[in-house]
């Protein structure tokens, strides 16, 4: 009995050894797949790397003459006639053209990367038109030191992930001591202090990049001062030039009263003063013969002032031939000083529009007057609303005519006919509207390119208003205009539940009640009360 209870003790004890080992190995496997998990995580956010990719194709390169050297030792003990031989000698042409492709990684990974940006020398700044250099210098120099530091601290990122990468692999080998385990983390041991050393590299060029690039950035700022200084001065200069200009001016207004004497006089004081700030500039920037360009471009400013709506007008004409906003034929509307006019454009020379004003919807409302010839200078395009009714090749236009009704009619059956109407008569135009919207549209980003016509209505003081709206002729507005509205007065006077309406006026005529007859009337109310 003593044997059996001992045998059984045995067992027992065998059993529960085998349960906390598979216990453990479960334990130790969901160990593994997590950091076999985390691993994986690190090596795919590593995989779009820079610095990555460039080591790996330095790896790759190296690999490659490996494998070439070893052909090569082959390729000595075999006979080159033999069909091993010919193998092995196409492997060795592939393998020379592979390593000719990555020769750039010969050396170092990270010889592009590692090289400071190329640094210019410092621009010269003596004129006002060297400041764009100027400027366009320490922004390029600042840009490349940005881009240099980015570089950087993408190798830090890189470091903290392998060294992250390494740390789950210490732990994996810890749990798995496999052979693939440690070559694993070998291989990323020897990432590590390839990165760390290029990471000494980089700060070191860095540093002294850094300290190149602020002093041409220091000396360019510098040199950027110094010309404003100058820049000042000379405007001082040209300004007092000017202010005694108007004060020449204002005695000559005062002492010459004939008119033609005053206008030479005031003319030879324009011309003396644009000379004189012309010869300021000259001893200013006279330094170099190049820059006597740049000098009569800011002499050219004076002459501007004096003859600013001329070369305002010359640079609408360039505006309008070179942006295409306006050509000879075009329907156009010009608005200026409460003034309105429309009319087709027939010429357009370097300094004004010439416009044959047309009967429109303009001229009944407005002017009463039509068949002049207005000129419209060029500069307009800047400061007043220019409309053009049939630009990029829009021969059509929106048009309104609004009918108003009394309270009683039937407004659905009037918007009903009205709408009828529009269709039949505008159908031409608005077919030909669609195919120009079309058109339109590839030029301009239209949001809602609908051209049918819309009828809507509208509660108003004194009836309901039945708007209609349709595409017509951008150059005879009129009459469709006029041949809707009497097809809609004709169907609506058809109808005896559809009253055209107006503004009207109710008087009451009957005795005037005095105040007794106030008093009087309200007795009686208390009375029947």
């Amino acid at each position: 009995m003593k044997n059996i209870l001992v045998f059984l003790f045995f067992c027992f004890a065998l059993y529960a050894e085998e349960n906390v080992t598979l216990e453990q190995n479960v334990s130790q496997n969901l160990q593994n797949s997590e950091l076999i998990k985390e691993i994986s995580n690190l090596d795919n956010s590593l995989k779009n790397n820079i610095w990555i990719t460039r080591y790996a194709n330095y790896n790759t390169y190296q690999k490659l003459l490996d494998e070439l050297e070893q052909n090569e030792n082959e390729l000595k003990k075999l006979d080159k006639g033999s069909k091993r031989g010919g193998d092995l000698i196409k492997r060795s042409q592939t393998l020379k053209e592979q390593i000719n492709l990555l020769k750039e990684y010969e050396k170092t990974p990270f010889s592009n990367m590692l090289a400071a940006p190329e640094m210019e020398t410092p621009p010269r700044i003596n004129s006002p038109v060297a400041l764009v250099s100027g400027f366009s210098y320490i922004k390029k120099i600042r840009s490349d030191k940005i881009e240099y530091q980015r570089h950087i601290k993408e190798l830090d990122t890189l470091l903290e992930k392998l060294e992250a990468k390494e740390n789950l692999l210490n732990r994996l080998n810890l749990i798995d001591d496999s052979e693939q385990n440690r070559a694993s983390l070998n291989l990323a041991k020897q990432e590590i202090g390839d990165f760390k050393a290029a990471k000494q590299i980089a700060d070191t060029t860095y540093s002294v990049y850094e300290k190149r690039a602020d002093e041409a950035v220091n000396m360019t700022t510098s040199d950027i001062k110094a010309q404003f200084l100058s820049m000042g001065y000379t405007a001082i200069v040209i300004l007092l030039t000017i202010g005694l200009t108007f004060i020449a001016k204002f005695i000559v207004k005062r002492t010459i009263t004939d008119n033609e004497r005053f206008y030479t006089v005031n003319k030879f004081l324009n011309v003396l003063n644009i000379t004189v700030i012309i010869i300021i500039l000259l001893f200013s920037y006279i330094e170099n013969v190049t820059y006597l360009v740049t000098v009569l471009g800011f002499a050219s400013a004076g002459i501007a002032i004096a003859m600013k709506d001329m070369f305002m007008s010359m640079l609408g004409w360039m505006v309008i031939m070179f942006g295409g906003t306006i050509h000879v034929g075009d329907r156009v509307r010009v608005y200026h000083d409460g003034s309105e006019f429309v009319g087709d454009v027939i010429d357009i020379s370097l300094l004004r529009l010439t416009v044959f004003e047309d009967v429109s919807y303009s001229t009944y409302k407005t002017n009463r007057r039509a068949g002049r010839i207005i000129f419209v200078p060029n500069n307009y395009i800047f400061t007043d609303l220019i409309a053009n009714y049939s630009h990029y090749g829009m021969k059509t236009v929106w048009d309104g005519i609004d009918v108003v009704i009394s309270f009683d009619s039937n407004h659905k059956k009037a918007a009903y006919l009205a709408k009828n109407i529009v269709k039949k008569y505008s159908k031409g135009y608005t077919d030909i509207a669609k195919r120009q919207m079309n058109k339109l549209r590839s030029q301009y980003s239209i949001k809602n390119p609908n051209v049918e016509p819309r009828i809507y209505t509208f509660f108003e003081p004194y009836g309901i208003n039945i708007s209609c709206w349709f595409m017509s002729n951008s150059y005879a507005t009129l009459a469709l205009r006029s041949t809707i509205s009497a097809e809609i007065i004709e169907a609506f006077l058809a109808h005896d539940d559809i009253k055209i309406a107006y503004p009207t006026q109710t008087m009451f005529i009957g005795k005037k009640e005095t105040p007794s007859d106030h008093v009087a009337h309200a007795e009686q109310e208390g009375e029947n009360i």
